[in-house]
């Protein structure tokens, strides 16, 4: 589906270039020589567009032929908005540079303005741009509500397969719904992985992908099971539906392979992964800078929220609560208290009221949280104090959330893996859904970002955050 899909796609994609080239061209023949911007032109030579015509269509094709053949239509899953508009810019540059090269050699120079042509190519990037910005927002958009995506069965629920679970639900542009995996180990083929699907054994694939129409099937089993993948492979192509391999090499962590092409022959080697100590530095550097200023600006503000909290209802302003921080160590987390006084000890009452899955805790409508409480929840305001937290080394800006003892006690072992760095006051978790996540997805994402850390990361997550907090979206 998704293959026919991208090829409609590019298609539909083709036509509207087709479209906004010429249209940048007209533009750029109107800044040239109506507005004259940069250089007047002198009327003995002024040239009615009819004349570019001709230039402009051939330009049209030479920038199409380009595009196809630097990939601009043909993009793998995946393919970010800047990879697609640097292709489309070299590619535009590469065109403009052969028909100006064609004009001044076979034409009068002095019939065809070579300066019309840099504006045409900088108005062409620009236009192509926008498009295939607005595509993206309409495509995830309609990816959001099903439309558009490949209907995916994950073979294997082991660390290989949870891994590709956590790189779907990171990247949703992928174009992927996990419909479910399937294991032949008991435990794991029963038990669901968030709002993943546990769909019984390997023997149940046949059935599974007529009666569930999957698109796709990728395989995660671990590498001693060959006859078992071959088998596999053979039933997804006589269902025509298409079978990928995750390579589980000696079951090594996937963050640590990389491959390689040798004149077409696949190689995959090892590569070693680890955070550098300048890129550490330059974490905490963050931290500190971003949390220290905004302590002092927002300083007015927070104690607004202070006399809010304590003119509502009596007790401390502040909330304390013990959470487990990197490597398991404790430390005492700060928030704007959002409860009534004395709402710890009526837990016991509500836990058949739980929302949430797996060893969290969250009511939509708890009858704890004051009215004040229930905008600081809202807007995420009641976790400022947590910069505190950020300011002294406990946690950082962007991390896992920090999760209280009792409930780290009902960890799974691979749940465990997000303890491995410092939790944070936003996340891959809060921009993705917040408490519309499930427990498992949550952790999917806490790993995806572990693996994948860097400092530009951390930059995109706060500043994807910003919009989540006014909006209010998935927080209660």
């Amino acid at each position: 589906m998704f293959e026919r899909y991208r090829r409609r796609l590019a298609i539909a994609v083709a036509v509207t270039d087709v479209v906004l080239i010429n249209a940048a061209f007209t533009v750029a023949y109107w800044l040239r020589y109506n507005l004259q911007w940069f250089a007047a032109v002198d009327q003995a030579y002024m040239v009615p567009y009819r004349v570019f015509v001709p230039v402009s269509a051939a330009l049209t094709a030479l920038l199409l032929g380009i595009y196809k053949l630097s990939g601009v239509y043909d993009q793998p899953r995946g393919f970010s908005w800047f990879d697609e508009v640097f292709r489309v810019m070299t590619g535009t540059a590469t065109g403009i540079i052969l028909m100006v090269f064609v004009i001044v050699f076979f034409f009068r120079p002095q019939l065809y303005s070579r300066l019309i042509f840099f504006y045409a190519g900088i108005l062409v990037v620009i236009l192509l741009g926008i498009s295939r910005l607005i595509r993206r927002m309409v495509q995830r958009y309609l990816r959001r509500k099903g439309l558009g995506v490949d209907r995916l069965l994950i073979v294997g629920a082991g660390e290989v397969g949870r891994t590709v679970m956590r790189n779907i639900v990171a990247q949703p542009a992928l174009g992927y719904h996990i419909v479910g995996f399937v294991d032949d180990d008991p435990d794991k083929g029963k038990t669901d992985i968030g709002r993943f699907r546990a769909l019984g054994s390997t023997d149940n694939l046949a059935h599974l992908v007529g009666e569930l129409r999957i698109d796709d099937v990728i395989i995660t089993l671990p590498w001693m099971y060959h006859r078992k993948i071959v088998s596999i492979i053979a039933q997804c192509e006589r269902h025509q539906v298409g079978v990928r391999i995750v390579p589980d090499v000696f079951q090594m962590t996937l963050s640590h392979l990389d491959t390689e092409d040798l004149g077409g022959i696949p190689m995959i080697g090892v590569r070693e992964i680890h955070i550098s100590r300048g890129e550490l530095l330059i974490k905490r550097a963050m931290d500190v800078l971003i949390s220290l200023v905004a302590l002092v600006l927002l300083f007015p503000f927070l104690v607004m929220i202070g006399l809010a909290i304590k003119l509502e209802t009596p007790g401390p302003v502040l909330f304390k609560q013990l959470r487990v921080g990197k490597g398991e160590r404790l430390f005492a987390l700060y928030k704007f208290r959002s409860m009534r006084e004395g709402a710890h000890e009526e837990l016991e009452q509500l836990l058949d009221r739980n929302e949430a899955t797996g060893p969290l805790f969250k009511i939509r409508n708890d009858p704890r949280v004051t009215k004040v409480g229930r905008f600081l929840r809202r807007t995420s305001l009641d976790e400022l104090p947590q910069l505190l937290n950020v300011l002294t080394g406990h946690m950082s800006l962007v991390g896992p959330r920090p999760a209280p003892p009792s409930e780290v006690q009902r960890y799974q072992a691979w749940h465990k893996r997000r303890l491995e760095v410092s939790p944070g006051l936003s996340g891959l978790w809060q921009v993705s859904g917040r408490s519309a996540l499930t427990f498992d997805e949550m952790v999917l994402l806490d790993l995806y970002y572990i693996e994948h850390w860097s400092p530009l990361l951390d930059l995109q997550i706060l500043i994807k955050t910003l919009p989540q907090i006014f909006l209010g979206e998935g927080a209660y």
